[in-house]
Formats: C-alpha cells, structure tokens, sequence
C-alpha cells in the first residue's frame, strides 16, 4: 500500500515540474493545450460598440439610430455591461424637441431613448476613447462610464457606427476624427492580442468603403458592411417634405438608409435564423428600389454565413416569425432618400417655412439657413484656394476629382492625411460636417508628395480669409 502512495506522489510531483515550466514571475502560465481546453468550456459572450458621431439637432438621425440599435440589442438579451455606448446626448432634450425625452427613428415610431446607457456622452465621445474601449484598456479611457469591451477569445463583437463620413475619416463630435488607419491598428491590436473570436462592423457614413478598401485583412475574422462604396454618399430618410415624412413637428431626418434596413429588419425577423448575408441581400434589394448608394462587404467573407444572432441576439418576439412572398426588404414602404450632405439646408429650410409669418423663430430660421449656405461657400473656395496655393490652378481638378482604383487604400502616407484633414477640421470645420466631403483631395495631396507644412500653413491662410459666417 506505501508503495501505490509513493507512486502517487511522484507522479503528482513530475506534473507539477511539467506545469511549472510554465511559471513566469509570481503566477502559472498555462500549456497552450490547457488553455484551450479552459477556453472551450467559457461561455460565448456577445459585446457591442455602438457609436453616434455627431450632434446638434440637425443631426438628430444618428442619435436616433444608435439608440434604435440598442434595443434591438437589449431585446435580443444582451444586458447592458456588455453594451457601450458613445453618444453626445444633446437631441432628447433639445430646445427643438418638440418632444422632450423622446427620440424616434421612424414617423410612427416608439421611444428609442427609453434606457440607453449613458456610457460615453459630451465631449467623452472622442476618438481616444472609442479605441481604449473597443482595445478593452481601462486606463485608456477618459471620463465616461469606463465601461470597455472585456471579451475573450471566445467572444463575438458587433460594432455600430453612425454619423458623417469622408473618404478615410469618420466624424466624431470631439477632438479629431477617426482616420481608417487608426481604426486599423486598434482591430489588428485586438485580433494580436486573441481577445475576441469574430467581429462584424457596421458602418453608417458618406464613403464608408474607403475605411476598409485595401486595408482590412481577411484573417482577422472580421466582416463589415458599410451603407457606401469608397467613392459615394450614403442617404438620410424619413425626412421632411419627403415620403414618408417625420412628425410635422419635427423638421429633421429622422434616420439614415442603411441603418433603418438592417434595424427595421432585425425588429420583425427571427434573426436565429437569418444569416448576415440573408440581411445584407436585403439592404442590396433596398439599394435597388431607390437607386442608393452600394453597400459593400469586406474582411473575412465567410462570417457572413453565420447568424445574427451570433451578434445581436434575438428577441423572442420574433421566434416564431413567419417570412411572406413580399419579404425582400422588410420595409414596410420604399422610402425617399436624402444625400447627407443635402439634410443640413434641408433641415433649416423647412424649419423656416414651417416658422409663422414675421416670428422670431422664422427670422432666426432664416439666418440659419442663410449661414449654412454662406459655410458652403466659404468651404468651396477655402479648398481651392489651398490646393491652388500648394499645387496650382491647374491641378485643381486632378486633387478633387482623381479616386484609387479598387481593392487599394485611399492613401499611402497617413500620418499626412490625418494632420491635414483634422487641421482643414479644426480651421473650416461645421456642425454639419460639410467640409468631410473634401478628404480625398488631402489624400490626393498627400499622394502628390506635398509638403505638409506648406499644406498646414494654406489652410490656415485659407479658412481665415474666405470670410466664413460669424
């Protein structure tokens, strides 16, 4: 019997010298054999990022589709500490809301704001903060809830964003704006670090092709899908004086394209059984009937076969769902569309013609609209004049006009693009985000070789003489 014991002991020892081959400074690092068997027995958890870029009330609309996005999630049986939300928070209760408190995203839709974390609001919604949380660095992130996505290797990711765009930007209400490269290594970070199993991307924004086009790898297990091609705008609806309209007290969009498909869509169907594909074949059939922008797929392709479910959850409602011969869209009526570029004046507009006659409200109206236009202009001759500063008048055509060929990225020197377009920001910048429209032509600068201090210096020179609104 003594002798069974001592075998027993040293077999008990010799495993432990095995392990403790392992040992780095004061804690055990496991075998990759027995990490994985750990690994396998965690359950899945499902994390979400859900991003608004903007704010004021004439950009109600992405508000209005990040707080839409979260109850489909929050139905879908995700619970609110796997949730992160960036959101200025200033349209529910602003002086234009005719309905204090209450945000929707359709003419005839429920109350989205009802329950959405606060998570990141004000100036919190920035760009260093979006990425520490989506890298999962508590010590990274400023202000705000400090919430951050704590994933594992067996977790999935959807990330939602939702505001203007540019060729390789995305806006953000605070600081600079998201540039595709930055973006880039913060993914290929998370995917180093083996703290996540598959993400899918969603990206609501005029070009929103251009933040993958040629950069996001196909090994990373990551799928996105973005309402525009890398050269094209991407389209608010439920807008005023269109079909269908919003609320006659409400003069601003009241969603965008893109998003309002795939949300309307996850609101009705079982989405346990719909694949990401299946939704994104339905967004396309939308794109058809109202002559939209492309919506496009990038990274790992095969992802797209899985269900949403994997991503969103799915509300039980929805369980028995059954799909009819007129299913291809899920709207219930083809909406008109909207350029995002053209929903700001469309906005003031309508506010001053729905104003009464010799009221404060359609004098202020009036000047709004007036002031919107005046920036326009301002913008325009503001990117002219550098590029004719830097290049020549004669090449002024060649920096707006000339696009990358497919499958390459927008730029090829980053660190130029990214000090440009946040200065021609931080000089020529608006609430409506205007001037994002002209970020290919500081890519086209920077391909030409300019010099950046040069650069800097006109846009400067330029935003502060064109006599833009006070």
């Amino acid at each position: 019997m003594m002798c069974y014991y001592r075998l027993f002991v040293l077999l008990a020892l010799s495993s432990f010298v095995v392990e403790s081959r392992h040992l780095k400074g004061n804690s055990y690092e496991l075998s990759s054999f027995h990490r994985s068997r750990i690994n396998a027995t965690i359950e899945p958890k499902i994390w979400a990022v859900l991003v608004a870029g903007s704010n004021g009330f004439v950009n109600y609309r992405h508000q209005a589709d990040i707080c839409h996005a979260y109850q489909i999630l929050k139905n879908g049986g995700l619970e609110d500490e796997n949730i992160i939300v960036f959101m200025y928070d200033d349209i529910a209760f602003d002086v234009e809301n005719s309905r204090p408190g209450v945000i929707i995203n359709k003419p005839d839709g429920d109350n989205v704001y009802k329950g959405v974390p606060k998570d990141y609001t004000g100036e919190d919604v920035n760009v260093d903060n979006l990425l520490a949380a989506i890298l999962g660095n508590k010590t990274g992130v400023r202000g705000g809830s400090g919430k951050v996505v704590e994933s594992g290797p067996n977790d999935h990711i959807f990330i939602y964003y939702a505001d203007h765009g540019g060729a390789g930007i995305l806006g953000m209400p605070s600081g600079v704006d998201l540039t595709a490269k930055d973006l880039m290594n913060t993914l290929k970070k998370k995917h180093a670090a083996k703290s996540y199993k598959s993400m899918v991307i969603y990206v609501e924004a005029c070009e929103s092709g251009s933040i993958f086009e040629g950069l996001l790898p196909k090994n990373m297990n990551i799928y996105a899908i973005t309402a525009a091609n890398a050269n094209e705008s991407s389209w608010g609806t439920y807008c005023p004086g269109e079909f269908p309209s919003p609320p006659s007290d409400l003069d601003t969009c009241l969603g965008d394209l893109f998003s309002i498909s795939w949300m309307e869509d996850s609101d009705i169907h079982d989405l346990r059984k719909e694949t990401l594909d299946q939704q994104y074949q339905r967004r396309t059939a939308v794109d058809d009937m109202v002559g939209a922008s492309h919506v496009m797929q990038y990274g790992n392709k095969t992802i797209a076969k899985q269900f949403v479910f994997n991503y969103m959850g799915a509300n039980p409602k929805n369980d028995y769902y059954s799909p009819s011969s007129d299913d291809d869209s899920s709207l219930t009526t083809t909406p008109s569309i909207v350029s995002q570029h053209d929903a700001t004046p469309l906005h003031f507009w309508h506010k001053f013609r729905n104003a009464p006659e010799g009221s404060p409200k359609k004098t202020e109206a009036h000047k709004q609209l007036m002031d919107e236009l005046s920036l326009r202009k301002h913008i325009d001759e503001s990117v002219n004049q550098i590029i004719s500063v830097v290049f020549g008048q004669e090449k002024v055509p060649e920096m707006l006009n000339t696009v990358q060929s497919a499958g390459n990225p927008l730029v090829h020197d980053w660190d130029c693009f990214k000090m440009l377009v946040n200065s021609f920001k931080k000089q020529c910048g608006s609430t409506s985000r205007y001037e994002m429209k002209y970020s290919r032509a500081f890519a086209n600068m920077c391909n030409a070789g300019v010099h950046i201090n040069h650069a800097t210096q006109a846009i400067t020179q330029a935003c502060s003489t064109n006599s833009p609104p006070p």
